[in-house]
């Protein structure tokens, strides 16, 4: 397990494609209703971004949400994780809305900026959580907003704040902290 405040996290754990099932069943639905958790920041026509993406729990609604003239651009790690949401977007008819992206292990790699991007119970996955934090910086529109959730069996309290000073120093600013969203979280955009 790393911590944020270190800013490390050398083994580099990522939530196996194995057990990625246990993520995206319809128990999980009544307690975290991606509709609900996202129709907040999203809208009609914009760009999201899914990173760390897994089975795809959030990006099949966020696909939903941005509409026909809208996008969504799937990150993972995984190309396993990244087949099992293109099988699921054609399920759902909205793989016309959905790009699939492979990232790397120490970067995400993306040069494509968004309206809205969801960091899901996976920052603290990262190799360098201050190295991602920045990255992510040059993906977001200028009012766009990210959604970062941690998860907190695996992120303390501590290591939560450590992480939001560092948003801040980065030059973030904190827009809010949503409550009823799976954790540790915060919603942050660019410094007007």
């Amino acid at each position: 397990m790393s911590t944020i405040s270190t800013g490390e996290n050398p083994a580099g754990h990522v939530c196996p494609h194995q057990i990625a099932f246990i993520f995206d069943n319809p128990i999980r639905r009544i307690f975290q209703n991606p509709n609900k958790m996202l129709r907040p920041y999203i809208s009609e026509g914009d760009t999201a971004i899914d990173i760390g993406c897994g089975p795809g729990f959030f990006t099949i609604e966020m696909a939903k949400l941005v509409g026909s003239s809208g996008k969504v651009i799937a990150i993972d790690l995984q190309e396993k994780m990244l087949g099992d949401v293109r099988k699921k977007a054609i399920k759902h008819h909205v793989e016309e809305r959905i790009k699939f992206f492979q990232c790397e292990q120490d970067r995400v790699g993306l040069d494509q900026k968004a309206d809205f991007l969801l960091a899901y119970h996976m920052v603290h996955e990262t190799p360098s959580p201050r190295a991602f934090l920045k990255e992510l910086k040059t993906m977001l529109n200028e009012n766009g907003k990210i959604l970062i959730v941690e998860p907190k069996m695996h992120v303390t309290q501590n290591a939560f704040e450590d992480m939001v000073s560092d948003i801040k120093e980065l030059g973030f600013r904190v827009c809010d902290f949503p409550a009823k969203i799976g954790g540790r979280n915060v919603l942050i955009g660019l410094k007007e």
